[in-house]
Formats: C-alpha cells, sequence, structure tokens
C-alpha cells in the first residue's frame, strides 16, 4: 500500500509499506493492505511505518528514526484517511 505523510512544510514521505500505526484520539491503531477506509483524527505521539526497502529524501531523513522493524515520525496532531490502500497522513 501507498503511505504519504505531508506536513505544513513538505512532503516527508510517498511510498511503499506494508503496514502503518497511528496515535488516533481514541488510542493506538495499525493499518495493514485491504484496511477499510477510514477518517481520524491524530494525537501527539508516533507514525510508525514498516516496510521493505523504504527509503526517505535526504532533506527529511532526520525527520524519522529507526527501530528494529520499521521507522517512526514524531508528530503533535494531524489527520489521516485510508482509502484503496492509499494512506494520507497530515502531521502538525
Amino acid at each position: 500500500m501507498i503511505l504519504e505523510i505531508v506536513s505544513p512544510e513538505a512532503t516527508l514521505f510517498k511510498g511503499e509499506v506494508t503496514s502503518v500505526a497511528v496515535p488516533g484520539v481514541n488510542g493506538e491503531f495499525e493499518m495493514l493492505k485491504d484496511h477499510a477506509p477510514i477518517v481520524s483524527l491524530l494525537k501527539a505521539g508516533h507514525v510508525k511505518l514498516y516496510g521493505e526497502n523504504v527509503q526517505f529524501e535526504e532533506e527529511v531523513e532526520d525527520r524519522f528514526t529507526s527501530e528494529d522493524r520499521g521507522y517512526w515520525l514524531a508528530i503533535n496532531s494531524g489527520t489521516i484517511e485510508m482509502k484503496d490502500n492509499k494512506i494520507i497522513v497530515l502531521a502538525d
């Protein structure tokens, strides 16, 4: 599935991932391929993305932290939409 993370300053990531976990206002949740369509508000926390061959643009690479299985990005708030295996995160 395709993940796109956009901030007011720039597109932080756009690429293929296998799963994404986000800090929803009612708790953290994870989305995998073929997840039902969803729109949700996000609270402060981490967007966690997992996949093979994940690559970041050099100018934003330092915003992501690597963990054993994937990467995470700290956010203050935002929104997420998933539809047809495409996830868009608008993050502050």
